[in-house]
């Protein structure tokens, strides 16, 4: 031991504790460089020879197995940083300086700590005080080599990979869907069941034209997709579980599916923290890529399509709000009608009218972003039908190949579905198998054993047993879904495209899908009429011009028909009778209801017709009191006289009350005033009499 090295060892020093710290890059390392770990041990000595005590030496070893590059997940390395700042260590030993850190910043950080709490540090060539400059210069030295190093090491081996990837020789982990043969080749998997589920997805996409629908088409018809597990102690085996919208992605996105090899997709990025995260990179920006390297599942162009599909797919969220995949609502347009005014894409918003949803366009793109108003909103219910019966003009010659296409897919999609529900079949039939003969086999003797394999058989021939069920049930629903009628149906359809358009079981998404074939995109201006410019995809256009829209107001007005047959019937029928006539005769309102008593009144005020009572009175008729006083009787006998039929009388309303005809000559009014006289004459009589008695 030097004097140099006695002298920087001081009581103060020795009264704090001395830390080693022990580290190797990798399990690997841990389990074989078993001499190195055993060296990082040894430094406890020397820290005793410098005078710590056997109790003062703490061990952290908590790091084995981690790499030096980065302090984020070594919580060793950040206990020994913490108890060095708080002045508890006296000395920090390790082997060498990569054993603490690979990273400068990380190592100078840990040297500044040092000097600042007189903290020593030792490895295996000497003793160094961070306080002094000198040491503090070899010791940043010593860990800028170090870090230099692992550069060099990790140049060398990526280089090595480099230059074996753009060769395409480079193995890595495929796909699901392929495999490596004993020649190292690339091939498609053995497994047909695995190759078929492949074949389903891409299959499913190119018909669906979305990867949110091809998982819920995997969902309707219980289908299962392959994972073959690429960590643990199942590594390697395959594992079938339902379909995951990001795995549809990952999947659709990987050029090994079209048979090219490509390496340098993505690369490695860290973040201050220490974390790293992986970054996509552009195509044209990858290491390698390197078409027909192998057998695919879909051709290069095939591939390309699918990605530009799903890039358009994900621009319908973004800001230009380009076209995505069709949905379900009735909007023809949506992601295709542009805005004349300003050429942003339009959307699309439903309302319902006579329990029916119809679309409306509208430019809200400058009011989201700017605050602006809203450049035009154009209801689309009647430019839908106008482009609708445009495209049935335009398609019919088409419409025998179209027809039959679909025909075909139809029957295509039910077949690979039962393949695929067959190969799920065979897959519990070869478990069941395998569990009996591993029962069979077992020693009759050993019951722990026997019972255990006992149990997993049965469970076997349990899911055998269900596969079996759901793949019959599931036949006899395709098979009854596809009966000769409904394929007749689809061969007389062939023959006459307007009825498959206008088929009422043909579902919207079908016609925007049919729409996209043909029309690029349709630009649309609302003036004192609403123009609607075509562009096909064969670069031809076709202008539409429709006349604006009825506002709804106008849409529920009562119709003039309606309004003249009330003001014809109001000469001889009240309100509620003119209801009835009206709802026998097939009328409807503007609203499109029957009618009813409160609804002909409200009519008749809205229009200002003439009241029931009025025209009644202006032919002359009478009321009650009137007629009473005219023919000097009561009112009850007035009334009498009308149930009677001696008075002839109208309702003007619906509660009962009437109007009189004037006296005519059957009216028995004579007969009234000579009873009358004759009852006079005879009290004159009498009076006289008794006035002379």
């Amino acid at each position: 031991m030097s004097s140099d090295t006695q002298s920087k060892v001081q009581a103060r020093h020795l009264k704090r504790s001395a830390f080693l710290y022990v580290r190797q890059s990798s399990l690997r390392q841990v389990f074989e460089n078993s001499e190195s770990t055993k060296r990082q041990y040894d430094l406890r000595q020397r820290a005793i020879s410098l005078g710590w005590h056997v109790d003062q030496v703490i061990i952290i070893d908590s790091d084995q197995g981690l790499s030096g590059k980065s302090s984020a997940d070594r919580e060793g390395f950040q206990r020994l940083v913490t108890e060095v700042s708080l002045g508890r260590v006296g000395i920090v030993m390790g082997l060498e300086v990569s054993r603490l850190a690979r990273n400068s910043s990380d190592w100078h950080r840990l040297l500044e700590i040092c000097a600042l709490t007189d903290t020593l540090v030792l490895d295996d060539d000497g003793l160094y005080d961070p306080a002094h400059f000198n040491d503090r210069l070899l010791l940043g030295l010593k860990g800028t080599m170090s870090e230099a190093e692992l550069h060099v090491i990790r140049a060398r081996l990526r280089g090595g990979i480099i230059n074996k990837a753009r060769r395409g020789e480079l193995e890595m982990r495929l796909p699901i869907g392929f495999v490596y043969d004993a020649d190292g080749h690339v091939r498609l998997d053995p497994d047909t069941s695995i190759q078929t589920s492949v074949h389903q997805l891409f299959s499913a996409f190119r018909r669906t034209g979305s990867a949110v629908a091809t998982v819920k088409e995997f969902r309707e018809q219980g289908l299962k997709f392959p994972r073959r597990v690429a960590h643990g102690p199942n590594k390697g085996d395959v594992m079938w579980n339902e379909l995951q919208h990001s795995r549809v992605l990952w999947i659709l996105h990987h050029p090994r599916y079209a048979g090219a090899f490509c390496f340098g997709r993505t690369h490695t990025r860290l973040h201050p923290d220490g974390h790293q995260t992986l970054v996509k990179v552009a195509p044209e920006e990858w290491t390698a890529l390197i078409r027909d390297a192998h057998e695919g599942y879909i051709t290069w162009d095939r591939f390309e399509q699918n990605v530009q599909r799903l890039r358009d797919n994900a621009q319908a969220l973004g800001t230009e709000r380009e076209k995505g995949p069709p949905r379900e609502g009735p909007a023809l347009l949506q992601g295709l009608a542009v805005c004349a005014q300003c050429g942003e894409r339009m959307t699309v918003r439903y309302h319902q009218r006579s329990l029916r949803t119809v679309p409306d366009y509208l430019c809200q793109a400058r009011r989201i972003q700017r605050g602006k108003p809203v450049c035009q909103q154009i209801p689309g219910s009647a430019l839908d039908d106008a482009i609708g019966k445009l495209l049935v003009d335009t398609v019919t010659p088409l419409t025998l190949e179209v027809a039959l296409a679909v025909q075909t897919e139809l029957e295509s999609r039910c077949d690979e579905t039962e393949r695929l529900r067959s190969h799920e079949v065979e897959r519990a039939r070869y478990q069941s198998d395998q569990a009996r003969r591993r029962f069979m086999h077992v020693d009759p003797g050993n019951r722990l054993v026997a019972d255990t394999l006992e149990a997993e058989w049965n469970q076997a021939l349990r899911a055998l047993a269900d596969a079996k069920e759901r793949y019959e049930k599931q036949r006899q629903s395709d098979r009854a879904g596809l009966t000769d009628e409904q394929r007749a149906a689809i061969i007389a359809l062939a023959t006459d495209f307007p009825r498959l358009w206008n088929d009422s079981h043909t579902p919207q998404r079908e016609r925007k899908r049919m729409a996209r074939l043909l029309i690029a995109d349709v630009t649309l201006l609302k003036s004192n009429e609403v123009r609607a410019q075509l562009r096909f995809k064969g670069g031809a256009t076709h202008t539409l011009t429709l006349p604006l829209p009825k506002s709804s107001w106008m849409l529920r007005q009562t119709p003039e028909t309606v309004v003249t047959e009330i003001n014809r019937l109001l000469d001889d029928h009240t309100e509620g009778e003119i209801a009835d006539l009206l709802n026998s005769k097939g009328m409807i309102s503007g609203e499109g209801k029957r009618f009813n008593r409160t609804m002909v009144a409200r009519i008749r005020s809205n229009y200002d017709l003439e009241a029931r009572y009025s025209r009644l009175r202006a032919r002359g008729m009478l009321t009650l009191a009137e007629i009473a006083k005219r023919l000097g009787i009561s009112a009850a006998t007035a009334k009498t006289w009308r149930r009677a039929g001696l008075l002839r009388s109208h309702r003007y309303n619906d509660r009962g009350e009437t109007l009189f005809e004037q006296p005519g000559p059957n009216t028995p009014i004579k007969y009234h005033y000579q009873r009358k006289t004759r009852a006079n004459s005879m009290a004159s009589a009498m009076g006289r009499n008794s006035i002379s008695s």
